[in-house]
């Protein structure tokens, strides 16, 4: 039963049908198409014999003769709790829907965080991975101890299913609003498949969140306030008397083609490279108020709970929501460019700003590619000219490595390494005099 319901949730309609098992019906999984029922079969048997078994367990929880909700349900779910107190492992009544409106293309992304305590991380991974197989949701979700982090892609029946089943999680009561779900237009396209896992955190940024808790956060303000503190600040630093860092949280590639206007941008390229920047620039923050800001607001839990652990700030404060949020209520605000996000789109736009270049021509773009180098995983900016010149590489050592790669015999590999990692600094130190004086640019 398994293994006939993970295969269920692969299907996909062929274009202008929906009948459910019927002619035309393929699948789709791990980035791969099946036309023939035995070709899926033989897929999921090799390569997902582990999430059969993970779901079986999931099934053997739930009552496997659980029918729609019965009348009077006030949730509208299918199924019972699997018995503990914090987790309900119940899946949403979708007999009522088409086809069509599970997995139509015109849809959106969600991105949402909380933090709480899981007692079971493996059960809620679970009931996560069938939901989301129920709803055709595509994506990421991170589970641990300390919560759960998700970004997920689907028509606008499934994300409005899946937000109302998450905040009736009974482990979510209380915690988890309507409000801290940031949407955009997409769908289930914008990722090449679901992934769902449990790891030690819930975004990585290396420190074991027994030492540095998110219970010990920074300041949370409302893009209304975080946009009056940026309005003070940018006044105050453009006369040379801010006390105040407006901190971007994120990597070098993200704030690199959009940002708040004087910012302190870190050249990093990992988030758990943010602790280390932090150890080794402390002069920069000491006896300062800090703004900080991320995308959707789950990396200044952490972040600023880090540097609120070493005591040299004045004040350490963060934005609620992150840049999402800010560029609902202020898309012409101070965020100028587009805001970088980690699925197939890359980045989505509020206002006209270009603030990025062409990595070899110079020229105004801010839409990435990855490097064309099979060894390389950097993202690269290279307008539609120099992409059509052959300039498709993250920098002269990969456009080198790719000529080599494609000329050699298959199954040799090239080490991963090229000039932009190669000649970054891991933790950049920054020029205290220096950011003061770019700070009100």
């Amino acid at each position: 039963q398994a293994f006939s319901l993970f295969v269920k949730a692969k299907e996909v309609p062929a274009a202008g049908q929906c009948a459910g098992g019927g002619g035309g019906v393929r699948w789709r999984c791990c980035r791969q198409a099946f036309e023939e029922l035995a070709g899926i079969h033989r897929h999921v048997a090799l390569q997902h014999g582990g999430d059969i078994g993970q779901q079986a367990g999931l099934a053997a929880e739930v009552s496997p003769s659980s029918g729609p909700a019965p009348a009077g349900n006030g949730d509208g779910l299918n199924g019972h709790s699997c018995g503990s107190p914090e987790i309900s492992c119940a899946l949403p009544d979708t007999s009522h829907l088409s086809c069509e409106d599970l997995t139509s293309k015109v849809g959106e992304v969600l991105l949402y965080y909380c933090y709480c305590e899981v007692k079971d991380p493996e059960k809620l991974c679970a009931w996560q991975k069938a939901l989301c197989q129920h709803l055709h949701l595509t994506g990421k979700v991170r589970v641990a101890s300390e919560g759960i982090n998700g970004t997920v892609g689907g028509s606008k029946v499934a994300t409005s299913l899946y937000i109302e089943v998450m905040l009736s999680q009974p482990l979510f009561k209380n915690i988890l609003c309507q409000e801290d779900f940031k949407s955009s237009a997409g769908g289930a396209h914008c990722f090449p498949d679901l992934r769902v896992g449990v790891f030690k955190e819930i975004v990585p940024m290396g420190i074991d969140p027994k030492i540095v808790s998110y219970k010990e956060t920074g300041i949370h303000l409302s893009p209304q306030e975080f946009h009056r503190e940026v309005e003070q600040y940018l006044s105050q630093a453009s006369q040379g008397q801010s006390d105040t860092i407006l901190l971007d949280c994120r990597n070098f590639y993200e704030s690199k083609i959009g940002h708040f206007q004087g910012c302190l941008a870190p050249d990093i390229r990992k988030f758990s490279y943010f602790p280390s920047y932090v150890d080794e620039n402390l002069e920069v923050f000491k006896d300062k108020r800090v703004l900080m800001y991320c995308t959707g607001g789950i990396r200044c839990e952490r972040g600023s709970a880090y540097l609120r652990s070493k005591a040299v700030c004045r004040e350490v404060y963060q934005l609620k929501g992150g840049i999402h949020k800010y560029l609902e209520e202020f898309p012409d605000g101070f965020y100028r460019g587009k805001l970088f996000v980690f699925d197939d789109r890359y980045a989505i736009c509020s206002n006209e700003d270009i603030i990025s270049a062409c990595r070899y021509c110079g020229t105004l773009w801010d839409q990435y590619k990855l490097c064309s180098s099979q060894h390389c995983r950097q993202l690269v900016l290279t307008c539609p000219g120099c992409r059509n010149k052959g300039l498709t590489a993250c920098c002269p050592v990969c456009q080198e490595k790719e000529l080599k790669v494609t000329s050699r015999a298959s199954g040799q590999t090239l080490k991963e390494e090229c000039e932009c990692t190669r000649r970054r600094p891991r933790v950049p130190i920054e020029n205290v005099s220096q950011r003061t004086l770019d700070a009100g640019e």
